[in-house]
């Protein structure tokens, strides 16, 4: 969707400044934070892709004020309340103020190296042929999905050139409603920097993106 985490070629955001010898969590706070993000990914009531878009649908000027781990906080209550684990009152709160959801799953604090570790392959058998092959030229649709999509808007409407197949994956655009995996090939497709971003720049881009993103030229 276009929503405030598409930023890629906006402008007028200010530089980025990378802290020297970042840690890992500033504040206990954060580590709370993504320890509770992990914990609710690990029941099994929803899958990464639904939790992206969740954070994609938080208010733009919340999002660009927010640390990492409170834009992560944030969407995940998003979820929450949609899926009706909390109330907005209790969020607001601060309180239970009825029984808890069950879920499928709970994650206990041996199992979580493991899970770390192990993370998520996406990896799925083809469910037809590649259209395409490394070498071919293609072009990358114009879409405004309302929904998750991971086709950034900056490539879109671009020439580009298949670079590498990476096989079938768990197509997000699907995985994030619940409609099932429905897997999808993958390429890496390589872009002029001029052709993306105009002017006469020589460098070149790359991106992986799923065979229903792209055309024939």
């Amino acid at each position: 969707m276009n929503g405030p985490h598409d930023m890629g070629g906006t402008q007028s955001f200010g530089p980025v400044n990378p802290e020297a010898d970042e840690p890992v969590f500033h504040t206990e706070w954060e580590r709370r934070a993504f320890a509770i993000n992990l914990a609710m990914g690990m029941t099994g009531v929803w899958n990464i892709d639904k939790m992206r878009h969740g954070r994609e649908r938080v208010d733009p000027a919340t999002y660009w004020a927010s640390s990492y781990y409170a834009m992560r906080h944030y969407g995940l209550v998003i979820q929450l309340i949609e899926d009706g684990f909390v109330t907005a009152a209790e969020v607001e709160s601060g309180e239970l103020a009825q029984p808890a959801k069950p879920v499928k799953r709970v994650a206990r604090a041996a199992m979580i190296p493991d899970i770390l570790a192990g993370g998520g392959p996406a990896d799925r058998p083809p469910p037809q042929p590649p259209r395409f092959k490394p070498g071919d030229k293609v072009g990358t649709r114009t879409i405004s999905p309302t929904g998750h999509t991971r086709l950034p808007r900056y490539l879109m409407n671009c020439p580009g050139e298949i670079t590498i197949h990476h096989g079938a994956h768990v197509f997000p655009d699907s995985n994030a409603y619940g409609q099932g995996e429905n897997p999808q090939h993958l390429y890496a497709v390589k872009f002029r920097a001029c052709d993306v971003f105009g002017g006469n720049r020589r460098d070149e881009l790359f991106a992986d993106l799923f065979e229903p993103y792209l055309v024939a030229p």
